[in-house]
């Protein structure tokens, strides 16, 4: 008895792996493509398939059948244009898993980025910042103001000052310089977002939907910090926790704060969110960017 399981298992055990794999394939393609809008064209295209297949078979329509036998054949092509825009994205994050990436920030880039993600947080300044690493995203740079300037906390706290002319939109960091300010980047589309997140979040999915990118949004409502990568979206971070994500995700490692980086963020200035940078606040309470 054992014998002829065994041989069976020896037999099969190929039709096994391959229902397996198949199962896992078709599982996590459900998940990834699921509360998209070519789920929603796939799903009535199914639906119109399905019901003249069993009327063709019903009445015997010899013509109807010869036709969805013949269909079927581009059913594959009518998938990968269906899915398009999700195809790309999955591609896109699997060539930017860190195991592939070639991009890397240094670790400076990681703390003065901290650093100033911090303040802002604290002035309640609203900002979105992409970083752009493997993919470029030079497509909306050209949307923007290009600057080219060198990175600076004080260049950064200006742009996305309330009252500054560049404030809207995002910021484009490539190589550790600001490339281009108040870009215009899209807008997420999932239908399963939030209802209570605003334009800034969902340019910060739209960007990293596209590339990928790292999106940082501040919020300029409560000065919440949110971060953006793979079409993921971790929102409330805390100044500590940012900068331990921001390094694991741009050094593809644990990020360690060194003796003079503790130094430094000892000495600095204790919060300013309680004193009034901008004396009309109430100007922006209706900026269709908040969040």
């Amino acid at each position: 008895m054992i014998h002829q399981i065994a041989q069976l298992w020896f037999d099969r055990w190929r039709s096994v792996c391959e229902i397996l794999l198949l199962s896992v394939v078709i599982y996590y393609g459900y998940l990834y493509f699921r509360g998209t809008r070519g789920a929603k064209v796939l799903t009535g295209l199914a639906i119109v398939f399905l019901t003249l297949t069993l009327i063709s078979q019903l009445l015997n329509l010899v013509v109807i059948s010869f036709i969805i036998r013949s269909f079927s054949v581009f059913i594959a092509v009518a998938l990968v244009v269906i899915f398009q825009p999700e195809l790309r994205r999955a591609l896109a994050e699997l060539g930017g898993h860190p195991i592939f990436s070639l991009t890397s920030e240094k670790r400076e880039t990681v703390h003065d980025l901290a650093e100033v993600v911090s303040q802002l947080s604290n002035k309640q300044f609203g900002a979105l910042i992409a970083i752009e690493r493997d993919t470029a995203i030079k497509i909306y740079e050209e949307t923007g103001v290009i600057l080219d300037a060198a990175y600076s906390t004080e260049l950064l706290l200006t742009i996305f000052h309330p009252k500054s002319a560049l404030h809207d939109g995002g910021v484009i960091l490539r190589n550790g310089r600001i490339a281009a300010a108040a870009c215009i980047f899209p807008v997420s589309q999932r239908e399963t977002l939030e209802r209570s997140l605003g334009l800034r979040h969902r340019a910060g999915l739209g960007i990293t939907e596209e590339s990928d990118a790292v999106a940082v949004i501040v919020s300029e409502e409560t000065g919440a910090i949110s971060l953006c990568h793979r079409r993921r979206l971790e929102r409330n971070l805390t100044p500590e926790t940012f900068r331990q994500r921001l390094g694991e995700l741009l050094l593809h490692r644990d990020y360690e704060e060194d003796d003079s980086e503790q130094l430094a963020r000892e000495s600095d200035l204790p919060p300013a969110r309680d004193r009034a940078l901008v004396p009309h606040q109430k100007e922006h309470s209706n900026d269709t960017l908040t969040v």
